[in-house]
């Protein structure tokens, strides 16, 4: 039986969800767990106030209920409702926010991130205050744009550059991209800057992947040596 991992963009934008889609794609691979990337139809077309973040938790519950997977991700990086999802299954559920920040402290002393609105500050700065990490946070600086300009292959590059070499004149050492809607421009991003993006869903991916391939070995019949 095929292994799943449940990828979901607790907004309803498609372009956004396209986005991501793309930037897992090349995690698909023969024996691997399949990545299934879905968006959260009733949600808002994009997580931008706390009201938002709060009103996609029961919503991501019920989905996770009803959607067998063998590990779930959260793919807006604020990891809205991520502590109530994990009280609806006995899988493991990542947050893009949390994995995201761990990828960069591996490849950095101090990270920067690139927000999506000023709006996100509030709800990012908690999470790193829960993980204790805030003394290595460089910076963030914010695009204030958008879903479907962020999500444009062009339309945003000028910005994210400008913002990504800010971060790094501030004493970033890696970069995370702070909005799953910016998941197609992590390539563009790191060029323009000079030190490791990080892209959170691609980051969150591979932690799940990971937990996935390392439960086989508890599910596969113990050989007993004659």
């Amino acid at each position: 039986m095929t292994e799943r991992i449940l990828v979901i963009n607790p907004n309803s934008s498609l372009s956004c969800t396209d986005g991501i889609a793309g930037a897992l794609a090349h995690f698909a691979a023969p024996g691997l767990p399949h990545l299934d990337v879905v968006r959260l139809e009733q949600g808002p077309p994009a997580i931008v106030t706390w009201r938002d973040w709060y009103s996609v938790a029961e919503p991501l519950c019920s989905m996770v209920e009803s959607e067998p997977a063998d590990a779930y991700v959260i793919a807006c990086v604020s990891d809205p409702g991520i502590e109530a999802v994990r009280t609806a299954t006995d899988k493991p559920v990542f947050g893009t926010l949390r994995c995201g920040i761990a990828a960069a402290m591996m490849r950095g002393e101090r990270f920067g991130i690139v927000g999506f609105t000023e709006k996100s500050r509030p709800r990012q700065r908690r999470a790193m205050q829960a993980l204790g990490v805030e003394d290595r946070h460089a910076g963030t600086v914010a695009l204030n744009l958008d879903m479907e300009v962020l999500t444009d292959p062009v339309a945003p590059r000028a910005r994210l550059a400008e913002a990504a070499r800010e971060l790094v004149a501030m004493g970033a050492e890696a970069v995370v991209l702070g909005c799953a809607g910016m998941a197609g421009h992590r390539a563009f991003a790191e060029d323009a800057c000079g030190v490791p993006v990080i892209e959170p869903c691609q980051a969150a991916a591979s932690q799940a992947l990971l937990a996935v391939l390392a439960g086989r070995g508890r599910r596969e019949p113990q050989r007993v040596a004659a």
